[in-house]
């Protein structure tokens, strides 16, 4: 039998092995608090430098959000700030106004188009976020609030509805009523630019279009607290009726419009007959207070009751032993 052959006087290297480098988060957040503050905020600015920077994104996503919304690194596991440099343009430091707030979003836009992966990390921090509101101030939560509709209102590069709503739900956070508070705001904000059907596809893709009680507390799973949030629908629809008529009529006929516009929303919510009848009282209320609506209250019932919001057992027995004296 032929010998194998060898190779003589070869010297075999050992292999390498791959060592990794350090995690080093906290160089990375002072980085770019530095491109911050080297920019004086300007996010145009900051997002080109980011653009051309060749920080380490992929292993330090999740950072570079937290940069985003609160000026700087937290400590792991909170939203309180770590060590090291921070800067005062974040999410977190700007007024609780579209205004001031939608820049940061369309600046998130311009980042994640670039580096797509980056939605991944956008989606972890928001998750921790909902998830810990508690530690965040009341103002701080109208803020993050407002930027999560916004970036729905923008199509924030397909971050999930589920990303917001599903951690909401913890018992704690509902129990003290944060996560009512939060949604109201996040509806307010989203239904500025958008119809009741973008919102129902929103709660639909969350899976919530059919759990909103999940919403309240279980002290407010009732007629009081179903009141207090109608004020609260009430008002925003009324808002947002455009007063701009030459006349009584055609102002009537804003409102009526606004009323049939939104009646699907306040169906959500009248789920018995207790509940309509305290949307009827708040009806009454704010067309008994406001001179615009004086003569309107018929035909808002009315309105309410071809919609199926109002059945008409409600509104007889409004009639005949559940009204209130004003008005």
């Amino acid at each position: 039998s032929k010998e194998k052959p060898t190779l003589g006087g070869t010297r075999i290297k050992p292999r390498k092995r791959n060592i990794a480098a350090p995690l080093d988060p906290a160089a990375f957040s002072d980085a770019v608090v530095q491109i911050y503050l080297d920019n004086a905020g300007d996010l145009e600015l900051i997002a080109k430098c980011i653009e051309s920077s060749d920080l380490n994104f992929s292993r330090y996503g999740d950072t570079f959000f937290e940069v985003v919304f609160t000026g700087g690194r937290t400590q792991p596991g909170t939203t309180k700030p770590d060590e090291g440099e921070r800067h005062s343009y974040s999410i977190i430091d700007c007024e609780p106004q579209r205004e001031a707030i939608l820049p940061s979003v369309i600046y998130i836009q311009k980042i994640l188009r670039r580096r797509p992966f980056l939605i991944k990390n956008l989606e972890n921090v928001t998750r921790r976020f909902m998830q810990s509101l508690e530690l965040f101030e009341e103002n701080e939560r109208k803020k993050l609030a407002i930027f999560t509709a916004l970036a729905f209102s923008q199509k924030l590069s397909g971050l999930p509805p589920e990303t917001v709503f599903q951690p909401l739900l913890k018992d704690n956070l509902v129990g003290k009523g944060l996560v009512l508070s939060f949604i109201t705001d996040f509806f307010k904000e989203y239904l500025v630019d958008n119809s009741l059907d973008d919102l129902i596809a929103i709660l639909k893709r969350g899976k919530m279009e059919d759990n909103l009680l999940d919403f309240f507390p279980s002290s407010k799973r009732s007629a009081e607290g179903f009141s207090e949030h109608f004020t609260i629908l009430w008002d925003i629809l009324m808002d947002a009726v455009q007063w701009s008529g030459k006349n009584q009529q055609q102002n009537a006929n804003a409102a009526l419009r606004q009323v049939k516009t939104w009646a699907q929303l306040l169906n959500t919510f009248c789920t018995n007959a207790k509940l309509e009848l305290e949307l009827m009282y708040k009806v009454q209320m704010q067309c008994y207070e406001d001179a615009k609506l004086m003569k309107l209250f018929p035909e808002i019932v009315r309105s309410l009751y071809d919609q199926d919001v109002l059945a008409e057992d409600t509104i007889l027995y409004w009639f005949r032993k559940g009204t209130n004296p004003k008005g």
